[in-house]
């Protein structure tokens, strides 16, 4: 039987975190730092006879939870009434020290069975290397506490967003999409000597790369999906693809059957923005059964083709008519390699609008309309 969560932690004026789960009760106290050094006046008094938690143990990770537990000596354990959990992001790992009268943010959880669970209390962010460490301690008539030395530090990574968040991120983006315009051609825009190089290197064939870490720092894609970006949102009123690009001014285009197809599945990868008022989503295009597909199928919510709020493929009189969102820009990633003869490229005759470019982009993590109630 799953132990009760943590509730609430005690955080700061600024904390973002104010939820309170009511299986548990906190209480603010003054915490002396992790060597065992009292603050001044802090009412906190040593008692070396209070076990020091050991051999701890974090599992269950989440992108906002995780579960832990810890070894105790039996002398004196019957006389622990509490638990001291110091949170600390790595890279910020020794500054977490409190004097009198700061506000802690440490979390005081009344002892329970072990394991439990912490979710969400420090605003857990996903994909982040925290590090933790335990005191226990006994809380005394007088309302002072005696506390054992603190446990040994321990690193742990939290996972990135799963399906579920992606849904959450899904439904916030449906939302917003706006009416579907027809295209024609997916593109892509690059400098010359990416084309030349293609050519030259690889047999005339874009090859997949890594997707780098722009949008949602949770996002599962992001360092992990191999695949070619590609562009179709179109201008509203010629409908064809818009002249200026922040990517270089020669653009490869390709019909849009050529990659999106019956053959083809459609994933939903992420929805952020850039501190701008415009939104971007991802999307995955995948083979069916290519690495990319078997990749996408065990992390990212799949789309109908034929039905979705961002880019439809659907056959009208024998012909496949394509549709994407009017007010969303649309990234498609699409996995597998792409000849350069199936398509052509040509100098643009716009602007390069370096102030567009999503590369390795920070998402805003204020913005209401695409974030979610998790770590950002």
């Amino acid at each position: 039987m799953e132990a009760p969560r943590l509730a609430h932690a005690v955080s700061s004026p600024t904390s973002p975190c104010e939820e309170v789960i009511k299986n548990l009760s906190l209480e603010a106290i003054q915490l002396c730092d992790r060597d065992g050094n009292k603050s001044q006046d802090s009412g906190i008094a040593e008692m070396e006879e209070l076990p020091v938690p050991h051999n701890i143990k974090i599992s269950n990770i989440t992108c906002d939870s995780f579960k832990i537990s810890w070894d105790m000596d039996s002398k004196s354990k019957d006389r622990i009434t509490h638990y001291f959990i110091d949170l600390n992001k790595k890279e910020n790992k020794n500054s977490n020290k409190f004097k009198h009268k700061d506000v802690p943010t440490k979390l005081v959880a009344k002892a329970v069975p072990l394991p439990m669970t912490v979710r969400g209390h420090w605003f857990l962010s996903p994909r982040t290397e925290y590090t933790v460490a335990v005191q226990t301690a006994s809380k005394q008539v007088d309302g002072d506490y005696v506390v054992s030395e603190w446990s040994e530090i321990i690193e742990f990574c939290t996972a990135d967003y799963s399906k579920v968040h992606l849904t959450q991120l899904l439904e916030k983006a449906e939302v917003i999409a706006g009416r579907m315009l027809k295209l024609s051609v997916f593109y892509r825009n690059q400098h010359k000597e990416y084309f030349d190089y293609v050519r030259e290197h690889h047999g005339n064939a874009m090859q997949p790369s890594v997707k780098d870490n722009s949008g949602s720092h949770g996002s599962p894609i992001s360092g992990k999906l191999e695949g070619i970006f590609f562009s179709c949102n179109t201008e509203f009123n010629t409908g064809k693809p818009p002249q200026d690009s922040p990517y270089g001014r020669y653009r490869y285009e390709i019909a849009a059957e050529k990659l999106f197809n019956p053959n083809t599945n459609l994933y939903f990868g992420d929805f952020y923005c850039m501190y701008t008022a415009y939104h971007y989503v991802i999307l995955v295009i995948a083979p069916v059964g290519s690495p990319g597909d078997e990749f996408c199928k065990q992390r990212l919510p799949q789309l109908n083709i034929k039905d979705n709020k961002f880019l439809t493929c659907d056959e009208e009189d024998g012909v496949m008519v394509y549709h994407h969102a009017q007010d969303v820009i649309l990234e498609v990633i699409y996995t597998d390699p792409v000849d350069l003869s199936l398509g052509t490229v040509a100098e643009i005759t716009g602007h390069q609008l370096m102030s567009l470019s999503t590369a390795n982009a920070k998402k805003d993590p204020s913005c209401k309309t695409c974030n979610i109630s998790v770590g950002r």
